[in-house]
């Protein structure tokens, strides 16, 4: 078996290189090998030679499912792992990924473990609700799952040379979301299965300028939109949506709710009314 990382980044140098010092000690270049999949810069990162062997793409023009797609028709791997820059990888983590393909046939993808690289709650304090870290913990079992998740999750290559590669109308450097989404949902129609891999285990930057409630905002508003490009909903029920989300939000300020549950109402309000943009773009 071998397997490809494709590792996609955009302007952060110093996420990357402890990423890839993270990966050095299990890189295998008989059997594994690195693509750094780079977008939406002017020109590639410099990398410092010997952290881990790899091939650097770089792609001036701003699109993470581009550069992905690109890497993808290069690599050689049976099974390919995706991850972002702004994390580390747990000791033994690609074993963990090779052992959950190997032992479970019955999957296509993987979804992997996120946690926080640290307490967010000590970092940021109450604001931390409003990081929006892609934290995955379904527990220590292996379980199938309904999805992906673009941080950390792997694929059987044949399962996408039959689906297809990423949508790149989705994504950051497009539309901003959803290529995971989309791209689980194809799997899915397919007649393919989806697992969720405890052990391989990652764990994610908290970065204090995330806590923004503005920022958790618009970007859950950009979702809403993403989401009307690769699904199709009617006028009736993202009105409805719309509707339920504002009720559920002035009934957790009525009842005083935790700042998470109000973090969590504006959040499905803000994708609702997403939708109801996304709506109004395809009835023009």
């Amino acid at each position: 078996m071998k397997t490809s990382i494709i590792i996609a980044t955009h302007a952060r140098p110093d996420s990357l290189k402890r990423l890839l010092g993270s990966l050095a000690s299990q890189i295998d270049t008989s059997r594994r090998e690195v693509f750094i999949a780079e977008n939406g810069t002017a020109q590639p990162a410099q990398i410092r030679p010997g952290i881990v062997e790899h091939r650097h793409l770089h792609e001036p023009r701003a699109g993470k499912c581009r550069i992905q797609n690109r890497a993808l028709r290069e690599a050689a791997g049976d099974i390919v792992v995706f991850l972002d820059d702004d994390l580390i990888v747990a000791p033994g983590y690609l074993d963990a990924v090779e052992a959950f393909f190997d032992s479970h046939r019955e999957f296509a993808a993987m979804k992997g473990r996120i946690l926080a690289a640290e307490d967010p709650e000590r970092i940021v304090g109450p604001m931390s609700v409003y990081l929006d870290l892609p934290i995955v913990d379904h527990g220590d079992e292996v379980c199938e799952v309904r999805g992906v998740l673009g941080a950390n999750m792997a694929f059987r290559a044949s399962a996408l040379n039959a689906v297809g590669p990423f949508d790149e109308r989705l994504g950051p450097g497009a539309c901003g979301h959803e290529e995971e989404t989309e791209m689980s949902a194809r799997l899915r129609r397919a007649g393919y299965r989806i697992g969720y891999a405890p052990a391989a285990l990652v764990y994610h930057d908290v970065d204090p300028a995330r806590a923004d409630r503005e920022r958790f905002i618009t970007v859950a508003r950009e979702r809403g939109r993403c989401r009307m490009i690769h699904e199709d909903h009617s006028a009736f029920e993202v009105i409805s949506k719309n509707a339920i989300a504002i009720a559920r939000l002035r009934f957790a300020h009525l009842i005083g709710a935790s700042m998470a549950r109000i973090a969590r109402e504006e959040r499905r309000l803000a994708i609702a009314r997403g939708m109801f943009d996304g709506l109004a773009v395809k009835v023009r």
